[in-house]
C-alpha cells in the first residue's frame, strides 16, 4: 500500500472515529441542555412575576420548588375560558397562573416577538385586575449587544412593572417601548402604557412593541375576564 493510500485511510479513519464521538457526545449533552433549557423558563416565569430576586438568585432545586408550589401550566381558549392539559384545543394558548397561600395573584403570558436580527421570547406578568403589568423578561433573543441586547437588562425590564395594557377608559391599548423616555415621547395621557426606550435600539422597541400587541390581543379574551373580576373562584388547580 502506497504511502497516499496509507493518509487518505488513516484520514477517513480519523473522520469516522471523530465523527462517532461527537455524536455520542451531542446525544448524552441533549438531556442536560434540555434539563436547563425548561430551569432557565422555570426561572423566567418566577421572575415575571416577582417571586425571585435576581439579586439574590437561588439554585436549580429551590428554582424548581418554588415552581411547583407557585405556578399552575394551563391554557385559555379564544373565549378567555381556562382549560387543562387535558382537554385543551391546538388553537388554544398557553397561559402560567401564580399562586400565594392557595390565591391566584397574577397570570403570566408567554410571548415571542419578531427582533432586529431574530426572534425574542419571554413572559409578561400581569395583575389579576387584568390591566397593570406586575413584571416582564426576556430569556432568549439575537439583539446587538449594548444597544438592542438591553432588553435583557434589569434596568430595561423592571420599567414594565406598573404599566397599563388599556387606556384610561379601560379601552385595550397594549404596552409599547418609547422613542427614549416615555416623558418626553409621548403625551401625559398614554405615558402609562410606555416603558422608556433603549438608546440606538429603535427598531428593536419597534418590533417588540408590535410583537406584545400582538400577544396581548390575542390574550385580551382572558384578560376582560379577569378585568371584570370573574376569575375570583380560581381553586389552586387553576379552575373555576
Amino acid at each position: 500500500m502506497s504511502d497516499g493510500l496509507k493518509s487518505l485511510l488513516f484520514a477517513v479513519v480519523m473522520c469516522m472515529v471523530c465523527s462517532t464521538l461527537l455524536t455520542l457526545g451531542a446525544t448524552g449533552l441533549q438531556r442536560f441542555q434540555e434539563k436547563n433549557i425548561l430551569l432557565d423558563k422555570r426561572k423566567n416565569i418566577l421572575l415575571s412575576a416577582g417571586l425571585l430576586d435576581e439579586k439574590n438568585m437561588v439554585g436549580p432545586e429551590e428554582i424548581t420548588r418554588i415552581y411547583s408550589e407557585s405556578i399552575s401550566a394551563l391554557w385559555v381558549d379564544g373565549e378567555g375560558n381556562i382549560k387543562s392539559e387535558a382537554d385543551h384545543g391546538s388553537k388554544d394558548l398557553p397561559l402560567y397562573l401564580c399562586r400565594r397561600s392557595g390565591a391566584v395573584f397574577a397570570y403570566i403570558i408567554p410571548f415571542t416577538s419578531k427582533g432586529l436580527w431574530g426572534k425574542i421570547h419571554g413572559y409578561l406578568a400581569l395583575d389579576t385586575d387584568g390591566s397593570t403589568v406586575k413584571g416582564f423578561t426576556v430569556y432568549q433573543h439575537q439583539e446587538t449587544p449594548g444597544l438592542g441586547g438591553e432588553i435583557e437588562k434589569r434596568w430595561f425590564q423592571k420599567n414594565f412593572s406598573g404599566k397599563k395594557i388599556v387606556d384610561r377608559s379601560g379601552n385595550f391599548v397594549s404596552i409599547a417601548i418609547a422613542k427614549g423616555k416615555a416623558a418626553n415621547a409621548v403625551p401625559e395621557t398614554l405615558q402609562g402604557n410606555y416603558v422608556d426606550g433603549i438608546s440606538g435600539a429603535t427598531l428593536t422597541g419597534k418590533f417588540l412593541s408590535e410583537g406584545l400587541k400582538d400577544v396581548l390581543l390575542a390574550y385580551e379574551p382572558v384578560s376582560i375576564e379577569f378585568r371584570h373580576n370573574r376569575m375570583k373562584g380560581l381553586t389552586d388547580e387553576g379552575h373555576p
